[in-house]
């Protein structure tokens, strides 16, 4: 029978920081106010140049009209005309001389007068199209400021806090409409969030009395020395199935209180969290032949001590499981603050991760290249609630491969 072939790889998928980087110069960003501004200040400049357009060819006009009604004739004797503005006339030997220069004369006074209406203009235009630039600024930013108001609410939002509403007041116009229209979202998506993880919530603890009863009447067949060896090996395997059942239940009640904005903030050492997470694993890591190693520096962020030390011991439990088994396997683990904020990395080896396939590894339930259910690592939800518990403390998880096989992990938190 022949081999099934292998399906085409995907191409990869960005898998680092989801976050856009800062632009260089964030000032320079082509906003709404920034373009309303130039619409604004264009259309008055161009308003204003055409308007001392106008004004400049009337004003020609009607210079060049009033003086080419007036002649200038000059005759008799002994006559003497000077002027410092026109030199000519003092040269002119004859009448005609002097009444072509004192004409020349007139002509130019009249364009110096106009040059001078025209610088004057221009300097004025000048000036009243800063005042229009800044005015427009003004009035833009006041104009946009509810939609400011709405971008802040969503970026809170966005945060986990389903709470947040606009309530923005003022007059009934399309800003409110799509601000009011925003908060009845909010409160129906806030309704929905709240069902589900009540439903979570309530359905996980059900659960958790009736596996607890089983597995105290397994554990009371299982220490019956006389039971047969068949029903021994069936309890042990029930036993099992059991105890996973109980780690999904306590897993799910964990993801669905990660996924609350956490109120009650308390100064936490990740590296106190890193410490007590590696004394966890390390029974499990020696057994494996895994090799641990820690560079731990303090860094303190504002949280949940409880939350905060499932994140730790979720993503070094994984390296070590997904590891390889050996003396060549290792984890590394380090936690430092830097540029205000608190990160913590998680590096191991293991078998090679395509970069397409990380997105699904933090999705509930998913494993790499194994089915939904039968894996004897992990219930599934480990990464799911280290980035849900990421994100309740505002800050997020990036993972990429790590070259030659295994992953590398970082969780930044905000101090």
């Amino acid at each position: 029978m022949a081999a099934t072939p292998a399906p085409p790889a995907a191409p990869p998928k960005p898998t680092w920081d989801p976050r856009k980087p800062e632009p260089p110069f964030p000032w320079l960003r082509p906003t709404i106010r920034i373009r309303l501004t130039l619409l604004y200040g264009g259309m008055f400049l161009i308003a204003g140049i055409l308007l001392l357009s106008i004004i400049y060819l009337l004003a020609a006009q009607a210079i060049h009209e009033g003086s080419s009604a007036q002649t200038f004739q000059v005759s008799g004797s002994n006559i003497r005309i000077s002027s410092e503005t026109c030199p000519a006339l003092d040269d002119a030997p004859t009448d005609e001389a002097r009444s072509a220069a004192l004409k020349a004369c007139n002509d130019a006074v009249r364009q110096h007068a106009l040059d001078g209406l025209l610088s004057r203009s221009l300097l004025a235009l000048l000036g009243l199209a800063v005042i229009a630039f800044a005015f427009g600024y003004a009035m833009a930013g006041r104009v946009l400021s509810p939609l400011g108001r709405i971008t802040r609410t969503a970026r809170a939002v966005a945060g986990s806090d389903l709470s947040r509403r606009i309530e923005l007041d003022g007059p009934d116009d399309e800003l409110k409409e799509l601000a009011d229209t925003f908060d009845d979202m909010l409160e129906r998506l806030q309704r929905a969030f709240t069902a589900q993880q009540r439903f979570v919530g309530n359905a996980s603890h059900e659960l958790r009395t009736p596996l607890a009863i089983n597995r105290t009447l397994l554990e009371v067949h299982l220490s019956d020395p006389g039971a047969p060896t068949e029903l021994q090996q069936l309890g042990k395997t029930l036993l099992a199935t059991n105890e996973r059942s109980e780690q999904l239940v306590e897993g799910l009640l964990l993801l669905a209180r990660s996924d609350n904005q956490i109120v009650e903030r308390k100064p936490v050492d990740l590296a106190e969290v890193a410490s007590q997470a590696i004394d966890q694993v390390r029974t499990e890591a020696d057994a494996k032949g895994v090799d641990l190693r820690v560079d731990l520096a303090p860094a303190v962020v504002q949280g949940n001590g409880v939350l905060l030390e499932r994140i730790a011991l979720n993503l070094v439990q994984n390296a070590v499981r997904y590891n390889v088994a050996g003396v060549n396997g290792w984890v590394e683990v380090t936690t430092r603050a830097q540029h205000g904020q608190a990160v913590l990395v998680v590096v191991n080896t293991g078998p090679v991760v395509p970069a397409y396939e990380i997105d699904n590894l933090f999705e509930p339930f998913r494993r790499l290249r194994t089915e939904r259910t039968g894996s004897d690592k992990g219930v599934g939800l480990g990464l799911s609630i280290v980035r849900s518990v990421a994100r309740a403390h505002g800050g997020h998880i990036a993972a990429q491969p790590h070259e030659g096989g295994g992953l590398v992990m970082r969780v930044t938190l905000p101090t």
